[in-house]
Parts: structure tokens; sequence; C-alpha cells
């Protein structure tokens, strides 16, 4: 009896270790999965350490923003600063002292600007300059024509022809056009071939000068 009852009592110990081994084993890795998700506090003291550097962090630098005084004249921006400054009364003055204040000031930033001004001759170097340019004699322009008319006193008409051939159609172009000339002794008549020179104004229409008659008009 006493060996029946000692395997009895063996196999139920089998038994419940078998059923109670699973739920044993079980049990930790659900408190791992616990402590992984749920993780423990931190003490107050590392708490307080992180809060504290956090506050410190969280400012981060700004861009500056754009002065508006930056895009003025500088009078302007001086004009702006000056009068943001704090305002000193001054003493009180008569209209005359403040005249003669006024014109002391101006002497001495009067003697300032002369200053400089010597300062900047002393330092100023004389270039060698640029020469003078070279001037061509201008030829007067000389002009052959046909006497059109001699009726007014020591004056002719004279007819210049022109005869071109245009750029385009290279076809000849023939213009004239007349010039009033000055004959001193009334040489030239009607029909002559003459030679006139460019000259002065001699009167309202005339720039011209007769040279000499090429060719009489038979």
């Amino acid at each position: 009896m006493s060996d029946e009852t000692n395997e009895k009592t063996e196999e139920t110990q089998d038994q419940t270790a078998a059923t109670a081994g699973p739920v044993a084993d079980e049990a930790p890795s659900s408190s791992q999965a616990a402590g992984e998700d749920t993780p423990s506090a931190p003490p107050a003291d590392e708490a307080a350490e992180a809060d504290s550097s956090a506050d410190v962090a969280a400012p981060k630098a700004e861009p500056a923003e754009p002065d508006p005084l930056d895009d003025l004249p500088w009078k302007e921006r001086r004009r702006i600063l000056k009068s943001r400054e704090p305002h000193k009364a001054g003493p009180a003055q008569t209209v005359e002292e403040r005249a003669a204040a006024r014109e002391a000031r101006r002497k001495a930033k009067a003697a300032e600007r002369r200053k400089e001004r010597a300062a900047l001759k002393a330092d100023h170097k004389a270039g060698t300059g640029t020469p003078p340019a070279e001037r061509d004699s201008v030829a007067a322009k000389v002009r052959q024509g046909i006497v059109v008319s001699n009726k007014g006193d020591k004056s002719i008409t004279v007819r210049i022809d022109i005869a071109r051939r245009h750029p385009t159609y290279e076809k000849i172009v023939r213009r004239s056009r007349t010039l009033h000339a000055h004959d001193e002794r009334n040489e030239a008549g009607e029909g002559d071939v003459v030679r006139i020179v460019e000259t002065r104004p001699l009167s309202k229409t005339k720039r011209w000068r007769l040279i000499d008659v090429v060719e009489k008009a038979r």
C-alpha cells in the first residue's frame, strides 16, 4: 500500500508541476514586457536636471531683424538717432548769446574743413594729364558748278550737279542744289562753269566765294 500511495503522490506532483510550469514561466515574461512598456520613473534629482537643461536649450537664436535705418541716407539716419537721444536743457541764453555761440560753432567747423582740405592737398599728387589733341587743318570745301543767275550785284547763283549710284538699286541718281556765291568783280556770267570755295558768312544766304571761271559760256 505504501508503494502505491508513493507512486500516486509522485504522479500527482508531476501533474501539478506540469500544469504550473508554463504559468510560472510566463509570469516573468509578462512582468518583463510590462517593464519594457512602462519604464521605471527617474529619480527626482535627475528629472529636475532634465527640466532645467530643457529650459536652457529651449530658446533658439532668432535671426536679427534688418534695421530700417540702414536704408536711409547718413544725414537722415544721424537726424533720427539724434532725435532719439534724451534732451538735456541747457542754460537760458539771450538772442545775442545764441547768435554768438552759433557763430563760434561755424568758425570751428570752418577751421576743421580748412585743415581737412589742406591735408588732402598735401597728399594729392599732380598727374601728367591728357596731352592736347592734335588738330588737323580742315581744308575749305571747293565745288564746281554752272552759273544759273548773275542778276545780283557781286552775287551769283551756282548749280551743283551730283550723280551717284544708289547703294541698293544700283541706279544712277542725279541731284542738284544751288549755292549763292560772292563775285567781287562780277566776272562770271550766266552759263559759265565756275569754281567756288567755302568761306565765312558774307550775307544772309552767301557762304561761298568765287575762285575763278573755268569755262565761259558760248
